[in-house]
């Protein structure tokens, strides 16, 4: 790798480094908190390494980004409430290394933390109302479409594809460790696919969609504890926020982390779906169309059991996407999402009923 302090001067941070450290959790991108001594005190930028195996396109993924920030800096105000990309010396958004790797840095958002886990209703209601407006501010995005950062991205059949391509190699030879898992894939495969059927029948719209709407790329303020800015913006992109919301129940109406390997603890959490729906809809009701108010309850299941599909086919594939700390984790990964899709299964009636109720209120 490159040598870190000779990145952070490509880039116009205004002082002298004092420190790069390993920063984050993130399974993709290498992150560094950078600190930095400038006009008698200390300012925190974050330094990535794009990760070129998942982002092949590392410059109009960065295009993505630029245009973004700026169309939400128009319309908001606060210096936290959206990322702030760095230029490099050059002026442009991204340093390339002499190994052809790709680093961009950010403004580091003071006074701000993430959560890997929701600790209440309140907390859920928060996350949904800020993705939602996200969403709502980039429904007027001027220019051409955005560059699709991973083409297919939650294309569910084309997902399940995949894993069939993967299953059939068998690369690894783990296969044969995990057959009941994949007995489970190939049972929801014809389900799976009904979000992406309605969007090849039109009948609902493509959308700018942030694509992995987990509750640590929303920032909280650390005193009101308030949602204040949507940060990951790498797989921001055209598609549905039918998928957005599902991977908001995904991760936030569950107690548990997505490597969770007691399964009897996995479930969703009926109080915390309807947060959910009620902070969703409070932002998005306004552009949302009939039938995807009508679908918010299908994205649910359908995300979940799309991302055990992608953890399962990444465990067989010798785990080459999401980064692992422990031998079969990308395996309890896909467990725990097929064990939370077959909960919201046995709650799916439930769960309708919610979507209706708080859709009706946001009418009246």
């Amino acid at each position: 790798m490159s040598d870190i302090r000779e990145i952070v001067t490509q880039f116009e941070l205004g002082g002298t480094l004092i420190a790069a450290d390993r920063y984050g959790r993130g399974h993709i991108n290498d992150t560094y908190l950078v600190l930095v001594g400038r006009n008698g005190g200390e300012t925190r930028f974050i330094l990535q390494r794009i990760n070129q195996h998942v982002f092949r396109d590392p410059e109009s993924l960065m295009e993505n980004i630029r245009r973004i920030t700026e169309h939400l800096r128009s319309k908001i105000t606060g210096s936290r409430s959206c990322l702030s990309l760095v230029p490099a010396n050059d002026g442009s958004y991204f340093f390339l290394d002499e190994e052809a790797g790709y680093w961009r840095a950010y403004q580091f958002i003071e006074g701000a933390s993430s959560y890997d886990e929701v600790a209440n209703t309140t907390q859920a209601r928060e996350v949904a109302a800020m993705f939602g407006r996200f969403q709502s501010l980039l429904g007027d995005l001027p220019g051409p479409r955005l560059h699709e950062t991973i083409p297919n991205f939650h294309n569910t059949p084309a997902r399940f594809r995949q894993f069939h391509e993967v299953l059939e190699r068998d690369a690894h030879d783990r296969a044969r460790h995990c057959a009941a898992e994949i007995d489970c894939a190939l049972a929801y495969e014809e389900a799976a696919g009904a979000l992406q059927a309605l969007q090849d029948a039109g009948e609902i719209p493509e959308r700018i969609a942030h694509n992995d709407t987990k509750l640590n790329n929303v920032m909280f303020d650390e005193h009101s504890d308030k949602a204040i800015c949507v940060i990951d913006l790498d797989t921001v992109m055209p598609g549905s926020v039918l998928y957005d919301f599902g991977d908001l129940v995904r991760t936030a109406a569950t107690p548990t982390m997505e490597d969770e390997t007691d399964l009897s603890k996995v479930r969703m959490r009926m109080d915390y779906y309807e947060a959910l729906v009620e902070g969703y809809l409070s932002t998005a009701m306004g552009f949302l169309t009939e039938a995807e108010v009508g679908n918010l309850s299908m994205a649910g299941k359908v995300i979940t059991v799309e991302t055990g599909v992608r953890f399962l086919t990444d465990y067989l594939s010798g785990d080459e996407y999401f980064r692992i700390h422990r031998a079969d984790q990308n395996l309890d990964r896909c467990r725990a999402q097929f064990a939370l899709a077959a909960s919201i299964d046995g709650q799916f009636d439930k769960m309708l009923k919610v979507v209706d109720s708080v859709a009706y209120r946001s009418e009246s």
